[in-house]
């Protein structure tokens, strides 16, 4: 069956043939399929574009077209006796790929069937002789094949470049004190400290200090010492409510039915659970 596609064509095919891809010492009339009409793989003054993966399609205008054609990000290249010989050589490496069970065996059935396509167009445009020779001079290893990149491609088919959006601007990291050489820093989000913020006049006049408020490094790992500030505790799902000298409401929960409230207190200040014992002198 032939599909038709923006004037492309390719052939998607397949039968219990054995593939196409034969060894150097035999001829190229035996590996050729018996199915595929001449008539039908080559037109005069026709050519052959194929990609690696052997896709292929034809022109009857190969002079408005270069070497090479990218077409919605794949590129495909005129078919000649050299090129020819990689895709060859390709098709003789998937056969054994699917051999050693690295290429499932209908992954390769649709190459076998790509590739005996261009097999016959080559046969029929090239001949036998061209081919071999090609097959005995080329060193696949050495050979370029198609690329986006290749030189000479023909940007009219290539498909329309997104520029990426640019990355959001870095965020400095929060630290408070700025110097010092405390040894553990808690992360503080940029909503926490919007949220303190909020509150910051409030508590200041009440005798908080800014280190309570914002302190995010400390001796310790968080959260064990007192040298972490309110800031730390607010996450985004925490909200502060009442704002007292003893303490701050931290709300947990706050759109819910049931929020919880916890109290960050402030050590500075005295508290009513601590008793002052006077000593006898």
């Amino acid at each position: 069956m032939t599909e038709q596609s923006a004037g492309a064509r390719t052939l998607n095919q397949s039968d219990n043939q054995a593939p196409a891809a034969v060894s150097d010492q035999e001829t190229l009339h035996e590996s050729a399929r018996d199915d595929v009409p001449a008539a039908d793989a080559i037109t005069q003054g026709t050519a052959l574009y194929a990609a690696t993966n052997l896709e292929s399609w034809e022109t009857d205008k190969p002079h408005h077209f270069a070497r090479d054609v990218g077409i919605n990000g794949t590129c495909f290249r005129r078919l000649d006796p050299e090129y020819y010989t990689w895709l060859r050589h390709k098709m003789d490496a998937a056969k054994k790929a699917m051999g050693s069970g690295r290429l499932p065996p209908q992954a390769f059935e649709t190459l076998r069937c790509r590739f005996n396509f261009i097999h016959a167009w080559a046969m029929e445009c090239f001949g036998e002789e061209p081919l071999l020779s090609a097959i005995r001079a080329l060193n696949p290893r050495t050979y370029s094949p198609p690329a986006l990149g290749t030189y000479g491609q023909d940007t009219r088919y290539l498909p329309e470049k997104t520029v990426p959006d640019k990355p959001p601007p870095s965020v400095p990291q929060y630290l408070f004190p700025k110097d010092g050489d405390c040894r553990f820093t808690q992360k503080v989000p940029p909503s926490a400290a919007a949220k303190v913020d909020a509150i910051r006049d409030q508590a200041l006049s009440l005798g908080w200090s800014e280190a309570r408020l914002y302190q995010n490094r400390g001796r310790f790992r968080f959260p064990c010492g007192q040298d972490y500030g309110l800031v730390c505790f607010v996450d985004e799902d925490r909200e502060i409510g009442a704002v007292t000298r003893q303490f701050i409401e931290i709300i947990h929960g706050a759109n819910t039915l049931r929020p919880s409230t916890l109290r960050f207190h402030n050590p500075d200040v005295s508290q009513p659970w601590l008793k002052k014992v006077e000593t006898d002198k």
